[in-house]
């Protein structure tokens, strides 16, 4: 079984309890504690580790382990316990999730509960927590950055080249599809917060799914893989435009990603890729034919949202998740060839970004996203990536603004005058 790295040696039990009291999830994790909230007002925070989880993604079946550990902690409440992370975008690297010593849930109903999870949380524990839960854990943002440098890793003509160079091996047969990343970089006077940016993520895009882990911060708008029971589903979204205008020109900005042989071609072997890796586990899968316009803030993508019914119930959200990622939305296709030729131009270390990031269960239920619109902090300094899908049309020109539209989310949340 994956070991589960516990703060004690005796066995971990969980006490779950309701609590009576508004909370904002991003006070409750403050800068060094983990977040998650999706678009619907449910989400996740907490602060400590009871216990931290290795999660070789990979592996196959060793998805299964990682459940199976959490299920060894003693459950004393109405939800089981649960361990939340970001795992990095490659599988040689070393993942884990946490499950947090003091951990706030709010459902969609706006209902909350407090759970401690130690070797043998007493009641009396408990309750002095929820005190402190109920008292605003957030800080005043005081010596807030006031001047900042942002800097392109790479030279815009250089990164154009290598577009250029990919789009050819497209065309030489190489592969179908390689996902490339751009990287600026923030430098600020002052410390950077992680609990700030995210609470101005989740208010810019309220429809998102906002993250904060170990100063890896985001809102992403695309959903990897979800399970509740035997039900899943998944988001996979490619395809970009600027959003202009009226409501009304909605209507066009669907047309012209429709119309484009290098959108749509893009988003057809995302979806393809994701819904042939469901399609093994479940016995129902539902793929629509003609993508939605999923509006993100300044930006609009396509997306295709599949849902389906699996087939075997003990199948966990993190296998899904081992079986899906990376999909060709953030790598390519085929993998293996868009891997190799990723990491012979690319040049960078994409640690988190672009990698699963979310929450598991005991049960396996659990939900990930794709940690795109995401930046890693580091005292005064953040790391940023935005990346293009390169098929056989793509326009250097036009993919260097793509990252530009789509970095301006995060940039927005970082740098305040």
């Amino acid at each position: 079984m994956t070991p589960i790295r516990q703060a004690t040696g005796s066995r971990l039990a969980a006490r779950t309890v309701a609590l009576d009291a508004e909370v904002d999830l991003a006070d409750i994790a403050g800068d060094h504690g983990i977040l998650w909230e999706a678009g619907d007002g449910s989400g996740m925070a907490g602060w400590g580790a009871a216990a931290r989880i290795a999660v070789p993604l990979g592996a196959g079946t060793a998805a299964e382990d990682v459940v199976a550990g959490l299920g060894a902690i003693h459950c004393d409440g109405p939800r089981p316990p649960v361990a939340l992370g970001a795992l990095p975008f490659s599988s040689s690297e070393r993942g884990e999730l946490v499950v947090p010593a003091v951990l706030v849930r709010r459902e969609a109903d706006g209902s909350c509960w407090l759970t401690v999870t130690e070797s043998d949380p007493a009641l009396s524990a408990v309750d002095e927590v929820r005190r402190r839960v109920v008292a605003s854990r957030r800080q005043p943002e005081n010596d807030a950055p006031r001047d900042y440098r942002v800097r392109s890793s790479m030279e815009q003509g250089a990164w154009r080249q290598m577009v250029a160079g990919a789009a050819e091996a497209v065309v030489a047969g190489r592969f179908a599809k390689v996902v490339l990343a751009r990287e600026v970089t923030v430098e600020a006077d002052r410390p950077l917060r992680p609990s700030e940016v995210a609470r101005r993520l989740r208010l810019s895009h309220p429809s998102c799914m906002v993250f904060s882990v170990d100063g890896f911060v985001g809102a992403s708008p695309e959903l990897l893989v979800e399970r509740h029971g035997d039900r899943v589903r998944s988001q996979p979204l490619a395809g970009t435009v600027a959003r202009t205008g009226s409501p009304g020109h909605q209507d066009e900005l669907v047309a012209w990603l429709l119309s484009s042989d290098k959108e749509r071609q893009e988003h057809r072997l995302v979806v393809d890729a994701v819904a042939g890796a469901l399609r093994s586990y479940c016995d129902e899968l539902s793929v629509p034919e003609v993508p939605a316009l999923v509006p993100v803030g300044t930006l609009a993508h396509l997306g295709t949202l599949i849902s389906g019914r699996l087939a075997e119930r003990s199948t966990t959200v993190l296998e899904l998740v081992d079986a899906i990622h990376p999909s060709p939305a953030v790598g390519g296709t085929p993998t293996g060839a868009a891997l190799a030729y990723i990491a012979a131009v690319e040049g960078l270390d994409r640690g988190r970004y672009a990698g699963p990031v979310g929450w598991v269960d005991a049960e396996g239920d659990g939900c990930f996203a794709v940690g795109i619109r995401s930046a890693q902090i580091e005292g005064n300094r953040a790391r940023l990536m935005a990346g293009v899908g390169v098929v056989a049309g793509s326009d250097p020109d036009a993919e260097l603004a793509e990252t530009e539209l789509k970095l301006q989310p995060m940039l927005g949340a970082l740098i305040r005058p």
